[in-house]
């Protein structure tokens, strides 16, 4: 049977079958991780395990200064003019050297306060200061990776997700087993530098070939448009980080650790099957949005990404709901109480991938007020709804809160995306 041109020419399928193997070999190695522990450390483990991991991407935003989708912007728009990606790489640079310094700085002198804050205990000061060390390793991973992603180097940058993920997955095992918690936590935050050093080894030629590493200066020409990108990335990554922490403390406060457990279990199911779209979306998305100029290109190019990907993603999600009973059984077998959390992540989860996709189009055209108005709006309405909600369904009521904010967050986007291109035809006529 032969496959029609339509299908064979469709780039963001390709990267989108690609990703799904990527992904799919993630997903085992991942379920079975998950199981592991939530067998050995329990929920409240999970809950630590959960505060971490959105100190880490709090931590990669700092650490770069937020300028990655700056990167993967640029990059994907000068890569065929080495004057403009020097002048990029230098004030990607500076950036760089001065978040490390500042970032690392904090994490030594706040170690106690930040283990007490985050973790509820002085026990993990040893883990922040181990984090301090790392941030070296987050911000330089952090850039190289968005220049492969501004390059659309995907099939390249699919094997090094794929092989780092397989030893961080072995690392984690291995001190899991013999340190229980505080192994796999020690784990956790020295991934970054294995991502790093996987990432040099597979793509340094290229990187060499784009960066002019003996020609770099301590200058910021491109700091304007960079600092763009550390706005909208301080509202985007750690706002929603620290309200993630935020929220599972109120959970064990106002319930218990073993809920806050049970809703970042959930959590973590989520983000297994949305990590497959944050490749398209730096890959595929922001680049052909930043060269996307009118209304009618931008529809027809929306319209494109979503008769891919929405009917993927939502028959993907209607198996998982079906089979949820099986899937706790197999990830998460001791946590009763889960079953009613997954309607509303779903549904929550579909409105913002076809959200997301919009929100895309913020980055792509620098429309920082937009962005910075609509993420505020999103991370208020979850914090609110929240706050509310716990007290009349428990836990479930975060992941009612979840839905309803990106219901409200997608016509939001929606109408200031398309309000954007009716101020571009008036300044054109």
């Amino acid at each position: 049977m032969k496959i029609p041109e339509s299908i064979k020419g469709n780039i963001l399928l390709k990267m989108t079958s690609l990703n799904a193997g990527v992904i799919g070999v993630r997903l085992v190695i991942s379920l079975f991780i998950q199981r592991l522990l939530a067998e050995i450390v329990g929920e409240a483990g999970i809950a630590k395990i959960g505060s971490l991991r959105n100190l880490l991407e709090m931590l990669s935003s700092f650490a770069s200064v937020g300028i990655f989708s700056g990167v993967v912007k640029y990059v994907a728009e000068y890569q065929n003019n080495k004057e403009q990606l020097q002048k990029l790489f230098s004030t990607t640079f500076v950036f760089t050297v001065l978040g490390t310094i500042v970032v690392s700085a904090v994490l030594f002198i706040g170690s106690d306060y930040l283990s007490t804050t985050i973790f509820e205990s002085s026990d993990y000061i040893y883990l922040i200061k181990l984090l301090a060390v790392m941030v070296p390793f987050i911000s330089m991973y952090r850039i190289f990776n968005g220049i492969v992603n501004g390059l659309s180097r995907y099939k390249k940058l699919a094997g090094i997700d794929l092989f780092s993920y397989i030893i961080s997955a072995i690392l984690t095992v291995v001190l899991l087993l013999t340190n229980n918690i505080d192994g796999a936590l020690i784990a956790i935050a020295i991934t970054p530098a294995l991502q790093f050093f996987v990432l040099l080894f597979i793509f340094i030629k290229v990187l060499r070939e784009y960066v002019q590493f003996s020609q770099l200066t301590f200058k910021m020409p491109m700091a304007k448009g960079l600092l763009a990108f550390s706005l909208m990335s301080f509202f985007s990554t750690v706002l929603l980080n620290y309200v993630e922490i935020d929220i599972r403390v109120m959970i064990q406060n106002r319930i218990n650790i073993n809920d806050a457990g049970i809703w970042t279990a959930m959590t973590n199911i989520s983000k297994n099957y949305m990590v497959f779209s944050s490749a398209i979306f730096t890959l595929y998305v922001l680049p052909k949005f930043a060269s996307i100029h009118n209304k009618n290109d931008f529809k027809a190019e929306l319209f494109n990404i979503y008769k891919t990907l929405l009917p993927l993603f939502g028959v993907g999600m209607l198996l998982i709901y079906f089979l949820r009973d099986y899937v706790i059984m197999i990830i998460y077998p001791d946590f009763h109480g889960m079953e009613s959390l997954f309607k509303w992540q779903l549904l929550g989860d579909f409105i913002r991938l076809a959200a997301l996709v919009l929100g895309y189009q913020f980055l792509a055209k620098k429309m920082v007020r937009n962005f910075i108005f609509s993420e505020v709006l999103s991370l208020a309405l979850f914090y609110g709804f929240a706050y509310y909600f716990v007290d009349i369904y428990g836990v479930e009521g975060v992941v009612i809160a979840h839905f309803l904010r990106y219901f409200i967050y997608f016509f939001v986007v929606l109408y200031l995306v398309f309000r954007y291109f009716k101020k571009q035809r008036k300044k054109e006529s």
